[in-house]
């Protein structure tokens, strides 16, 4: 008959195991948790990161699709090309009828007044028109002449009787300010050069009227 001590070591070995197979199934299902909450964590991060994307991206798309405050616009404007003077609805044109050639856009500045007809052909290429009076001040000229120099897609004469200092215009837009400091003035130009309201994007701003 064997000892006490060798029956029970069956008994031991069985109880490891079965304690053994206890660890790995509590190991198993912490790693399981393990998994499921890293996952839990990246899907939210992920979810979170799409939806500050998109609110991002619709919040910029709602700002620039909104005017620049003060400005006035003008819908189903005509793009016939006339060789006559064409009498617009606003000072200066903003869009209509147009000469054939358009008034070189790529940062000229014009010290003498420009045709409308020719300049309102620059806007349907997606040029902003800085125009301006002897009210405004030489300063003032003098920044938007620098500005409009270093920004293709522009262009810039004198307007003697218009209604403002300074007027900014694009196809279908228009903007009446006083000084060149105007924070609005940036704005008009940062949404209206090749815009999203130019009829004729990335046409020739050269090759057209240079007087």
């Amino acid at each position: 008959m064997g000892s006490r001590s060798s029956r029970d070591k069956p008994a031991a070995r069985r109880a490891r195991i079965e304690e053994l197979r206890r660890a790995d199934q509590a190991r198993n299902r912490r790693n399981k948790i393990i998994t499921l909450v890293v996952a839990a964590v990246i899907l939210a991060a992920l979810v979170g990161g799409a939806w500050y994307l998109l609110a991002t991206t619709q919040g910029a798309e709602q700002e620039k699709a909104a005017p620049v405050a003060g400005e006035q616009t003008w819908s189903n404007l005509s793009q016939t090309h006339v060789t006559k003077d064409v009498r617009y609805p606003m000072t200066p044109g903003a869009g209509g009828d147009h000469d054939p050639v358009w008034q070189n856009c790529n940062g000229d500045v014009y010290t003498k007044p420009v045709a409308e007809e020719n300049a309102v052909h620059s806007l349907e290429h997606g040029a902003v028109w800085v125009t301006y009076t002897e009210k405004a001040a030489p300063s003032d000229v003098k920044s938007l002449s620098d500005r409009v120099s270093k920004t293709p897609y522009s262009l810039m004469s004198p307007f003697p009787g218009q209604p403002s200092p300074i007027t900014l215009t694009a196809w279908g837009h228009q903007l009446n300010v006083t000084t060149a400091s105007d924070a609005r003035v940036a704005e008009f130009f940062d949404k209206y050069v090749q815009g999203a309201q130019t009829p004729e994007p990335g046409a020739a701003c050269t090759g057209g009227k240079t007087a």
